[in-house]
């Protein structure tokens, strides 16, 4: 049974060391549109946007390290400069997969740091959730936020055959993913391998103990049209729902 451990009260360091990887590199497609889905509007901004100011909330001194598509960097700076959206970040051009994208900007983190690894198009993010993650990683090698499945579950066998399988022995993954930065960059300076599905596979394999915390719902990940829609009808619920 997986032990997902309740995290409740915020943390602040005395000495900022907090960083954020924000990953926004990728080109979106299925979201059948020629703009990447990061730079597509939610409640009136870019959802990369919306994402970074979650992680300004909960502290204006983060330090933000957000990957972009190399042909899009000058994009995001012009928008950046016309809408008087300059909060201090660095701009870090992604590579040719995931684990390539997040290689390069863990070149800009130091050892010593907590850094959290987040999906930009997760734009839903609360301020208080990431107070609570980076409380449990301060404490921990790792830390990445679960959520139990609520559907039924098959393993595909091949030739049209599957078998049903417990669902209670599964949990979905979200980001951010929090480690010890030092330990997290060790563990990227092996070969990229195609397991490597997000950071805690990547940790994993140089032995990281990975920690388990319980995520929330409303932190999705924009990958679709019918996903832009959801993350529209959660923003405009009244606050005190959200």
């Amino acid at each position: 049974m997986l032990f997902l451990q309740r995290i409740s009260e915020p943390f602040f360091m005395e000495n900022n060391n907090r960083y954020a990887v924000v990953l926004a590199a990728g080109e979106g497609r299925r979201m059948h549109s020629a703009l990447p889905k990061q730079f597509m509007e939610l409640d009136g901004k870019p959802i990369l946007r919306c994402t970074l100011e979650r992680f300004l909330e909960f502290d204006p001194q983060i330090h933000l390290i957000v990957v972009l598509p190399s042909d899009r960097i000058d994009y995001w700076k012009e928008y950046c400069h016309h809408t008087g959206f300059r909060p201090s970040m660095r701009l870090v051009a992604g590579g040719l997969t995931r684990f390539h994208s997040v290689q390069n900007a863990l070149e800009y983190v130091p050892e010593d740091a907590v850094v959290a690894i987040h999906d930009g198009v997760r734009p839903l993010i609360a301020p208080d959730f990431l107070a609570q993650l980076f409380a449990q990683a301060a404490r921990s090698e790792a830390v990445i936020p679960v959520l139990p499945l609520v559907e039924s579950v098959r393993e595909l066998q091949g030739a049209g055959l599957s078998r049903a399988v417990d669902r209670s022995r599964f949990v979905s993954v979200q980001t951010p993913q929090l480690f010890q930065a030092g330990a997290l960059k060790r563990a990227y300076a092996q070969p990229y391998s195609p397991a490597f599905t997000d950071d805690a596979t990547v940790a994993e394999s140089q032995g990281i103990k990975i920690s388990l915390c319980e995520g929330r719902r409303e932190n999705l990940k924009i990958t679709a049209p019918e996903d832009l829609v959801l993350a529209r009808a959660i923003l405009s619920r009244p606050a005190e729902n959200l």
